[in-house]
């Protein structure tokens, strides 16, 4: 994907729909002071480049009554292959991400349970696949700052070309 250089208009634009997804192309050209057909055009440019990755509602673990968040480094067998494995977290509702890394493990993994006992559940069935040779579990007390990308796409856009 080739990397494209943002500028001021485009962080307005993306903090606007960030704020307020629904605002529709008509009013976020009126509240930014430039024409409709550049917005739009902006907005697929930044969705064309991959910038962009999805306009969907974001959601709440929490709030869908899955309290617990915990991440799980998980030492994969040798000849067994991140895809299989991660095909097998895939098809696990709880697992909300997973990385192949660097250092003591193979494979990091998100997840979130209804309590800390259901936790446990989570934990046998990611267990249960037989390319997974044993897993390091730590439990999130207190998100400090949830993931985000705006502070990044702002940086970018100040960046020099």
């Amino acid at each position: 994907m080739e990397r494209r250089q943002m500028d001021d208009l485009d962080s307005r634009l993306i903090d606007l729909f960030a704020a307020e997804p629904r605002i529709g192309v008509l009013e976020a050209s009126r509240r930014l002071g430039v024409a409709r057909g550049t917005v739009q055009a902006r907005l697929d440019r930044l969705t064309a480049s991959g910038v962009v990755t999805g306009w969907g509602p974001e959601l709440s673990s929490e709030a869908l009554g899955f309290p617990v968040t915990a991440f799980l480094t998980l030492e994969i067998r040798q000849g067994s292959g991140h895809e299989t494995v991660a095909a097998h977290l895939a098809d696990i509702p709880e697992v909300l991400e997973a990385y192949t890394i660097t250092g003591a493990g193979d494979m990091w993994a998100r997840v979130v349970a209804r309590s800390n006992a259901d936790l446990q559940r989570v934990i046998d069935q990611v267990l249960a696949d037989p390319g997974i040779e044993r897993s390091t579990t730590v439990i999130a007390l207190a998100a400090q700052i949830v993931h985000r990308v705006l502070p990044l796409a702002r940086a970018a856009a100040a960046a020099p070309a």
